[in-house]
């Protein structure tokens, strides 16, 4: 069911935003420290970080629609317009 898939969406979307804030401490103390190579590679994975999310996020936007639709079909009140899972 679609509404499992867009918890299970906002669970790994969780995850990523927790390694984002991760990187982005440790890439803040590379460049205090003068440590450009590791500060670089930090961001470097930081950026592949928020890439993922931002995919999560495109997803969620299909899966909850779809989820929405599907309340709609079997009789259920409809997933309110505006909120999302993920």
């Amino acid at each position: 069911m679609e509404i499992f898939d867009a918890a299970i969406i906002a669970s790994a979307q969780r995850v990523e935003h927790y390694e984002m804030a991760g990187y982005g401490t440790a890439r803040t103390y590379a460049k205090l420290l003068d440590q450009d190579d590791a500060g670089q590679l930090l961001q470097k994975t930081l950026d592949e970080e928020k890439d993922a999310d931002q995919k999560l996020t495109t997803l969620a936007a299909a899966i909850n629609k779809s989820a929405r639709t599907q309340k709609a079909v079997e009789g259920e009140k409809p997933l309110t317009k505006g909120k999302r899972v993920a």
